[in-house]
């Protein structure tokens, strides 16, 4: 069975939500801060590190 990332990503962010229920400033920041260190000079760096 073969599923897409983002649709595993939205489960277990979901679930996360549901389950932790962390504050909604702290899910906006790591949001952000993803999208923004994907499009920065940092993201090479990421990538090798993560793989």
């Amino acid at each position: 069975m073969d599923v897409p990332l983002w649709l595993a990503l939205l489960i277990v962010g979901y679930l996360g939500v549901k389950l932790i229920r962390p504050p909604w400033w702290l899910i906006a920041v790591l949001l952000l801060g993803g999208y923004l260190l994907a499009d920065s000079v940092l993201a090479p760096v990421i990538d090798t590190t993560v793989k």
